[in-house]
């Protein structure tokens, strides 16, 4: 997240915590570290001095709580003023009217139609089903790229490209989904001129009426993006902010304190390619997650919204009775799978945040779907009893999968060893731990 701005200072964090004495010149150094990162993250220069200055002014005069050591209060101190920095506590969306009416803009190519699929299946996992207008009468393929994203998820679908009339779209859209609880509009994306834009939200907002406009902004134009975030928040009261590609971008720090700085409300962030890759921006749970120091919150979250209850519980039942199944074994893999990638699921988990390098964990994903490869070409029989699977039934396998034989053989040395781990244990809370530091140290390998 945020390109190196995420690794730079979990590793500043590293060195805090394995310094043995904290003094002037260590907060000084730790403060020269933190300024080094965020403003090659091209955050505002004037912003990171006046960050820097209270974190030094309160790491030196203000005396840590009882029980809390010197170490552990300036990585308090840190954590806070950083939060400060992006201001707003979270903001979700509020849906308790009918219908609720969303008006997605943004300049052309921030990301905006590719968002307003994230933000469909973000609804869909709150319990919604979502309608979207296409009144994108500019762009040759906005309708086609909607309707491949919409129909992927069953999400009616509005738009003529035939029309190149969008308030007449806009009108018509509202007609077509007046029983729906929530309507997306998408509008069509302008080059640079803000003026442009607002005097587009005009004209919409006196059709649709929309219960919130949401401004899409791309993360990789830096501060430039305090000034389109100004513009907006100064035209309209229900404004808030999506900002867009954050997995990569060198300057997607600049983005995201040039939004704060403006007061405008940043509702959503896009963390990567995936349809999933897209959450509700919390300060606190993002700035502890840069600072390498985990969010257990979002991690339980991911594993609500992703995990089969019914089939965990099975699978979990079948390790404890020592019935554990390759299809058992699948099923683990399908779920941890939906949790999204491997290094940003790691994140999330306190203390172990920039502990395991990215090449370490893509390792760990492709092992894993290679396994999930092998595991496709095996018929039923061999999933369910692994057993049979001599050297006649490897060779098929592998051939069906594209592999090695040993391949074929590190599959099932791998599910011999966790169905070996699973004897004995009693704790459920017991076998989470071990299963997953079982797996981890074998993948990691």
């Amino acid at each position: 997240m945020l390109g190196s701005l995420g690794e730079n200072l979990t590793n500043t964090m590293k060195k805090l915590v394995g310094m043995s004495v904290i003094d002037k010149k260590t907060i000084k150094e730790v403060v020269k570290e933190i300024q080094r990162a965020l403003i090659q993250s091209d955050v505002n220069i004037a912003l990171v001095l006046n960050l820097s200055k209270k974190i030094e002014k309160r790491a030196l005069e203000e005396e840590p709580p009882k029980g809390i050591t010197p170490r552990e209060y300036v990585i308090t101190i840190i954590y806070e003023e950083m939060v400060n920095l992006l201001g707003r506590e979270a903001v979700g969306l509020d849906i308790n009217q009918k219908p609720y009416k969303i008006l997605f803009l943004g300049l052309q190519g921030s990301g905006k139609t590719t968002t307003i699929g994230k933000m469909c299946r973000f609804l869909q996992k709150k319990g919604f089903n979502p309608a979207v207008v296409c009144t994108d009468t500019w762009r040759p393929a906005a309708y086609e790229q909607l309707k491949q994203l919409t129909e992927e998820m069953q999400i009616p679908l509005y738009g003529d490209p035939e029309n190149k009339d969008a308030l007449d779209l806009a009108k018509k859209g509202l007609n077509e989904f007046k029983n729906k609880k929530v309507i997306i509009f998408d509008t069509a994306g302008r080059h640079k001129e803000e003026s442009d834009l607002i005097a587009e939200m005009d004209q919409l907002d006196d059709i649709i009426q929309p219960t919130e406009a949401i401004l899409v902004i791309d993360g990789t134009i830096g501060q430039q993006a305090g000034e389109q975030a100004k513009a907006f928040s100064q035209a309209t009261d229900i404004g808030s902010i999506i900002i867009t590609k954050l997995d990569g971008s060198a300057k997607g720090g600049g983005a995201m304190s040039a939004v704060a700085e403006t007061g405008a409300p940043i509702k959503f962030i896009g963390t990567g390619e995936r349809i999933d890759d897209f959450e509700l921006f919390d300060p606190e749970r993002f700035i502890s997650r840069l600072l390498g120091m985990g969010d257990i919150r979002s991690l339980i979250e991911k594993a609500e919204e992703n995990i089969d209850e019914d089939i965990a519980e099975k699978t979990m039942n079948n390790m404890m009775s020592g019935k554990f199944s390759l299809i058992d074994m699948k099923n683990q893999f399908d779920m941890m799978g939906k949790m999204g990638p491997m290094q940003q699921v790691l994140n999330m988990i306190p203390g172990l945040g920039g502990k395991i390098p990215k090449e370490a964990s893509k390792m760990t994903e492709d092992k894993i779907d290679s396994f999930k490869v092998m595991l496709s070409s095996m018929t039923r029989e061999e999933l369910e009893n692994p057993k049979i699977i001599k050297q006649s039934r490897i060779q098929r396998i592998a051939r069906g999968a594209g592999v090695d034989e040993s391949e074929v053989r590190a599959l099932l040395k791998y599910y011999n060893n966790t169905k070996k781990a699973m004897k004995g244990f009693g704790g459920r809370g017991r076998l989470r731990g071990s299963t997953m530091n079982r797996m981890m140290g074998h993948f990691m390998k």
